[in-house]
């Protein structure tokens, strides 16, 4: 087996309105608290090579990732199956998709973005050397609680303690797993996969960095000089850090306590992880489309007026976070009418896209996904070492358990508005079904 690591710069112009947490914010960059990056790893064996690359942005869609598919395979005979692109889901980035409402995109940085992560992937497979793989799961403590679930929030001192728990730490990711690669005696890079939002820095926030995965992760690579590591973010849909939704100052000073847990758990993993008996490296691709909440134009004609009526009220402001909300919601259905009158359909094809290392297989969806759907799929599955990533190759928005799903609300109903499309019929049993799907073609 060969293994190749590169990274390359993705860090924006100070100035760029940063992506996530309400519509229409204007959280504009004010400096880099940490660079952001795309960290690609290559791995060949008997002839077969694969490419992911985990970028420190908060999503992508799939309109980019065929773009840098189609770059990559310009100057390399790697067919598009064979590359990945993943998000750790930093809400401290640029806009890095065309969502409205969620922070403006630069559209200049939106042009070069897909030739950066072209480029760390070429970077990658140039680097190709022998190499080993291990791996070790670790107890990761102290990060995250359900927000879906666990109605127990700790106050910002409570959450700085090192012997702070959650009241229901089952509800979230106990541990984590870390990938080694080593060359020649000595690491040549990383790979850790959590399930949990990088929101310890909130809507009150306004530097670029990512979150603290990218703060644990960068501090491993300073460690090990010429290391690359890349996190690969899991389940994290009903899962929040212990800190969000703080002032700046005791978000940066929260980011920092959070990233060295993480860190810590990093660290253990690479001196415990065990050799993998890598005898097959596989890819797949699964194009699905996921079904939504039939509405026909008289219902989204009917939405849209009372959007609307939230417009002309007495007294409604540019300045009402209502009025904002609506504003997203109105663009959405005027777009989707436009496409029932030409007879274009609601539902968009996306893709399921997964890698196999051996014993280990990595089922990347886009999505946001609930735990509980993550663990069904797990209990499920027939690879020794399965794991469930989020944010792969494309950006929907939230894959909620079927609970969350019945009571509605923002995860459920509201994010597939912002998302430009409308809720998810069964995305818990349609999830389950075609992931276990994706699994059984990789073996």
């Amino acid at each position: 087996m060969r293994v190749g690591f590169a990274r390359e710069d993705l860090t924006p112009r100070v100035g760029v309105e940063l992506c996530g947490f309400g519509p229409y914010l204007h959280r504009y960059a004010i400096g880099v608290r940490d660079r952001l990056w795309a960290r690609a790893i290559a791995i060949e064996q008997d002839g077969q090579a694969l490419v992911l690359v985990s970028c420190d942005l908060i999503g992508v869609g799939l309109a980019l990732t065929r773009k840098v598919r189609e770059l990559v395979a310009a100057e390399s005979p790697l067919p598009a199956e064979a590359v990945m692109v993943h998000c750790t889901h930093t809400h401290s980035g640029p806009a890095s998709d065309r969502i409205v409402g969620w922070g403006v995109p630069d559209e200049p940085y939106l042009e070069v973005l897909p030739y950066r992560i072209a480029r760390a992937c070429l970077g990658a497979l140039a680097a190709l050397t022998e190499a080993s793989l291990s791996h070790a799961r670790v107890p990761c403590q102290g990060v995250a609680r359900n927000r879906e679930y666990d109605p127990d929030v700790p106050s910002l001192e409570q959450a700085l303690r090192e012997d702070w728990r959650p009241s229901r730490p089952e509800l979230t990711d106990t541990a984590c797993d870390v990938l080694r690669v080593d060359a020649g005696g000595k690491l040549l890079g990383f790979a850790s996969s959590f399930g949990c939002h990088p929101v310890v820095c909130c809507e009150q926030t306004r530097y670029l960095h990512g979150d603290f995965v990218g703060v644990a992760t960068g501090s491993l690579e300073k460690e090990h000089p010429g290391a690359v590591g890349l996190f690969l973010q899991g389940a994290q849909g009903d899962i929040n850090t212990c800190v969000a939704h703080q002032p700046e100052p005791e978000s940066l000073q929260a980011l920092d306590v959070i990233a060295a847990r993480y860190a810590r758990a990093l660290r253990a993993g690479l001196e415990q992880a065990q050799p993998l008996a890598v005898e097959a490296v596989r890819c797949a691709r699964r194009e699905v489309t996921f079904d939504r909440v039939p509405l026909d134009a008289e219902q989204l004609q009917a939405w849209l007026a009372e959007q609307e009526a939230i417009f002309a009220a007495p007294g409604a402001g540019d300045h009402d976070m209502q009025v904002r909300m609506a504003a997203v919601c109105a663009h959405t259905l005027r777009a989707l009418l436009a496409r029932l009158q030409a007879g274009a359909p609601i539902a968009l094809p996306t893709e399921l896209h997964g890698f196999r290392l051996g014993p280990l297989a990595l089922l990347g969806t886009p999505l946001e996904v609930f735990r509980a759907v993550k663990e069904e799929v797990l209990a499920q599955a027939r690879s020794p070492l399965p794991l469930v990533l989020g944010l792969t190759n494309d950006a929907l928005g939230y894959a909620p358990d079927r609970e969350t799903a019945t009571r509605g609300g923002y995860a459920a109903q509201q994010v597939p508005i912002m998302m430009g499309s409308l809720p998810f019929r069964d995305i818990h049993g349609q999830l389950v079904s075609e992931l276990l799907a994706l699994e059984a073609q990789l073996w």
